[in-house]
């Protein structure tokens, strides 16, 4: 039998009362009282909370499994039974719902109980080619230079703040896919653990992003669902890494710079997108409070 809210609320006073009339009378059992009475009233009120931004993530413009998912008029992706797929502009509203800054062409790929979700985007930026060697070491120093700065930037705008810690997966290249992966770890203001799963797809005009955003403790099944996933992933009718032609647009950078932001890194240097590389940061590191769904919607087995 499912028990009102409101029932709760008297069945939890009615406790509190029956465990006060056990103790002799002082000016304790009052106090204990009012803690409680004052502890259940900040509950519930998170709790209202909560199912705001629950309704309010669920009245998105969610498309359900069945259908495809068209990311930025480059490619598709199927959407599987038990997840869901949310376009631009809603797509940006979901982030915001979870303290980032608003952003453009950005798509979420999202099982339906929001356990864990991906978050797509394209850079226009060309042709990058395959042939450079990674140094995760030197990677991760740039990295924690930029999440340094975005984190003074997240103050700035009264955000909350998530630390970079180290590499969950070290970048790899895979040639037959054409896809560059990695995973980092981040610490929230209250010391959890989180991870983001990045996962870069070639294309013959530029790049596909794929962000993972889980949990350590959920990690390991979570990349498995989101690599199936992306079996479905394809680019469209000539726009496939493969498909390069000689006098196409061809990138400034290789995939050492993905890893740290892509063109924005490049500009860095020269003293621009700096906020372009803080977008890069807060996506990941904002983003990466889907653990605080998990808690709202409580943790389900697939």
């Amino acid at each position: 039998m499912k028990i009102s809210s409101s029932l709760r609320t008297k069945l939890a006073v009615g406790a509190a009362l029956a465990a006060l009339s056990a103790i002799s009378l002082s000016g304790t059992p009052t106090e204990a009282l009012t803690v409680q009475l004052s502890d259940h009233s900040a509950e519930a009120q998170k709790r209202a909370e909560m199912e705001q931004l629950i309704a309010k993530v669920n009245g998105l413009s969610w498309q359900g499994a069945g259908g495809q998912g068209n990311l930025a008029q480059e490619a598709t992706i199927k959407i599987d039974p038990g997840l869901k797929f949310l376009p631009p502009p809603d797509s940006s509203t979901f982030l915001q719902l979870q303290k980032n800054p608003p952003q453009d062409n950005i798509y979420i790929l999202s099982r339906t109980d929001y356990q864990w979700f991906a978050a797509f985007s394209f850079d226009p930026t060309g042709y990058v080619k395959d042939d450079e060697k990674i140094d995760p070491a030197a990677l991760l120093a740039q990295l924690k230079e930029q999440n340094a700065k975005a984190i003074e930037e997240r103050k700035r705008l009264n955000l909350p703040i998530l630390t970079l810690e180290g590499w969950y997966v070290q970048p790899h290249y895979d040639r037959e896919t054409k896809r560059l992966e990695w995973g980092t770890t981040l610490l929230d203001e209250d010391g959890r653990r989180q991870v983001n799963y990045t996962v870069r797809i070639l294309g013959r005009q530029g790049v596909m992003s794929a962000m993972l955003i889980s949990s350590p403790e959920t990690f390991d099944r979570d990349l498995i669902a989101f690599r199936n996933s992306l079996k479905s992933f394809s680019y469209d009718s000539g726009q496939s890494y493969a498909e390069f032609k000689q006098g196409d647009k061809v990138a400034a950078y290789g995939l050492g710079a993905l890893v740290v932001g892509g063109a924005a890194a490049v500009a860095l240097k020269s003293g621009a997108g700096f906020l372009k590389v803080i977008w890069v940061a807060i996506a990941g590191a904002g983003a990466a409070v889907a653990g605080f769904f998990r808690r709202i919607f409580g943790r389900k087995k697939t």
